[in-house]
């Protein structure tokens, strides 16, 4: 009787441990490069160039910790707590923030994902499906300014679910940049619905965003700025093609990056680019970007990357990446790590304006 009613318990105990599975995975990626670019404007303006070693060129470095508890029911409880870093100094990177990549909790199960914290942006999930150079740390469109196809936003509810070949994603953020006001509920609100339709060696996507200017002081926030994209991939053999456009116009005195401070602008962005796998460790990419800045009268930059990849493991790649940048107006100034403003006045990395910068980034890779 005994070790009948101790088969019973041990039997009940296995029960449990088994409905409450759960595992943390500890992951990451290191990545350094050396840089070279040309044009770059010295202490006095002049035109110059600049050799440095380089963090995160082709995927940011971080490392990170993710976990899932099952609840039994098909119900999971979730997190995911990521912290970017720049290698070639140890420093933290995204504002020295802890875990300034990801940083959320939440539940899961078969009708999708709800977590609330800090997240990508719709936009930043867009990018790297149909971005050529997908979200590259060196010149690729979305990585370089949050105001071209994404970044990531503070204090936000983040669902995404699956049903078949579609994919809904939707972000509600009560403030982007953690500056939330007492009494002014739209100060730094952003909000965003992307869908992705994927179906052999078709994929589809559309995106819309609109993000209140995020102000630590401001009583108003008059200011905003909408987005929308469409884009797609098709996988032909060995090669994928990749085009798209974007839409974004700023409102009530608000200012794009690239306009040179002019107010109430458009800008249109448009891209098409080639992937091909030569062989199963070699790929070659190519993609080329043009944006209308209507109404800045800083005429219309181009933007042509080329890159290379050699995969000598499941965890370990080299590349080589190159970018030209072409300023077509006295007034432009888009390098091929993103326009002079939206880098900021101490970035090493601008451009001198109006030139036409070149820039080419050799490294490697590893994840673990």
């Amino acid at each position: 009787m005994k070790l009948k009613l101790f088969a019973i318990a041990a039997g009940l105990l296995a029960s449990a441990g088994a409905c409450a599975q759960s595992s943390v995975t500890l992951y990451g990626i290191v990545d350094a490069g050396v840089e070279y670019l040309n044009k770059v404007p010295d202490a006095v303006g002049k035109s110059s160039n600049l050799l440095a070693l380089q963090s995160g060129n082709q995927a940011g470095s971080r490392w990170g910790l993710r976990g899932v508890e099952d609840l039994g029911g098909g119900l999971r409880g979730v997190f995911t707590l990521e912290s970017g870093f720049t290698i070639d100094d140890g420093k933290m990177a995204q504002g020295n923030r802890l875990f300034g990549r990801a940083a959320y909790v939440g539940l899961q199960n078969q009708w999708g994902q709800l977590t609330v914290g800090r997240h990508t942006a719709p936009f930043w999930d867009f990018a790297g499906a149909f971005d050529p150079m997908s979200n590259a740390g060196r010149y690729a469109i979305g990585a370089q300014d949050p105001f071209m196809l994404g970044q990531r936003a503070d204090n936000s509810a983040k669902y995404i679910g699956t049903f078949g070949g579609l994919t809904v994603t939707g972000l509600y953020s009560f403030n982007y940049n953690n500056q939330e006001i007492p009494g002014n509920f739209t100060n730094g609100r952003e909000y965003s619905l992307m869908t992705v339709y994927a179906a052999g060696p078709l994929s589809v996507g559309a995106v819309y965003d609109q993000t209140n200017q995020s102000s630590a002081s401001a009583l108003t926030t008059n200011q905003l700025f909408r987005r929308a994209a469409i884009a797609g991939t098709y996988a032909l053999g060995r090669a994928k093609l990749y085009g798209g456009y974007r839409y974004a116009r700023a409102y009530n005195g608000a200012s794009l990056p690239g306009t040179a401070g002019a107010t109430n602008t458009y800008s249109n962005l448009a891209w098409a680019g080639l992937g091909y796998q030569l062989t199963p460790a070699f790929t070659l990419t190519g993609a080329a970007y043009y944006q209308n800045l209507r109404y800045a009268q800083v005429g219309n930059p181009w933007q042509f990357v080329a890159t290379a990849d050699y995969v000598l493991s499941k965890r370990t790649d080299l590349y080589a990446s190159m970018s030209y940048a072409l300023n077509n107006n006295p007034k432009s100034a888009l390098g091929v790590n993103g326009f002079n403003d939206a880098l900021g006045a101490t970035s090493i990395e601008r451009v001198v304006p109006g030139a036409n910068q070149f820039g080419l980034v050799v490294g490697i890779r590893h994840k673990f």
